[in-house]
């Protein structure tokens, strides 16, 4: 049950982020999300050997994550299940490629090492640029965002509701867990046997819930789309913020930096 909690508590953290005062939030939903888009779009774009210009993709990360003040210590514990799973890609590249690509005192590294190391960076540094996106723009923004590419609106409302009801399973599925608590004192879990009759009573309770919601919206004047609206932004700063990046990334995917600084440094 303090998994549940912790998981709830974790989905208010990132809403109360996501309105904190600070001017990277108070961008345009859209410039944010042609940024993610177009960093994670440039990200997957390199070689799975070149290990260098993956690794130099980070300092996006890293400037971002200062000026917003979020903590990358926290980011990597809430997103750790989808980090491991991102690392165990190409975890099985060393077995599978043999060439050598150079020699280290004794040690030999190998085209395998090399993209193994590659494929978790692209992997961390696409989750962690999601990750930037949902802490600094609260799900109706990014919805908004989406609304002005044009996406369905009924897509656009499952996403909405997906995410703000969420919660309430987790909330149905704390109360099932207490309750088989209370019924069997001192035992670790929940027991097997029974995981099939409390995923049935879940999912009995999560319908009523449903309806009852629906029914709320209706009285409420809902036609089946939600009316998506954002408060006036500083339209000329998140041009200036969304340029600025892609910008970058371009000049960056198309020039290797980290070697003209090296042939620079005589190394």
């Amino acid at each position: 049950m303090n998994k549940i909690r912790n998981a709830i508590y974790e989905i208010h953290h990132m809403d109360d982020m996501a309105t904190k005062d600070q001017w990277v939030r108070h961008l345009h939903p859209l410039a944010k999300l042609f940024v993610t888009f177009f960093y994670i779009f440039t990200l997957v774009s390199f070689s799975k050997y070149d290990f260098g210009g993956v690794l130099g993709m980070g300092i996006y990360l890293l400037i971002m994550f200062c000026v917003a003040d979020i903590s990358l210590k926290r980011a990597a514990r809430q997103m750790r299940i989808i980090l491991l799973l991102t690392i165990m890609v190409g975890i099985a590249n060393p077995f599978l490629d043999h060439q050598v690509v150079t020699k280290i005192g004794g040690f030999v590294i190998t085209g395998g090492m090399v993209s193994m190391i590659t494929l978790m960076l692209k992997g961390i540094y696409a989750v962690l640029a999601s990750y930037f996106l949902i802490v600094t723009t609260s799900i109706e923004q990014i919805c908004y965002g989406l609304q002005c590419l044009h996406l369905p609106k009924p897509f656009l409302t499952m996403i909405l509701l997906i995410y703000r009801y969420m919660i309430v399973l987790l909330k149905e599925a704390e109360r099932i867990s207490l309750s088989y608590e209370m019924r069997a004192p001192g035992q670790k879990g929940i027991h097997w046997k029974v995981w099939g009759s409390l995923a049935g009573q879940l999912l009995l309770r999560s319908i009523d819930r449903a309806q009852v919601v629906y029914e709320s919206m209706l009285l409420r004047g809902y036609d089946g789309t939600f009316q998506l609206r954002m408060k006036k932004k500083k339209i000329s700063t998140s041009v200036l913020y969304a340029l600025i990046w892609i910008l970058i990334f371009f000049f960056y995917r198309r020039i290797p930096v980290f070697w003209l600084i090296g042939q620079m440094m005589g190394v």
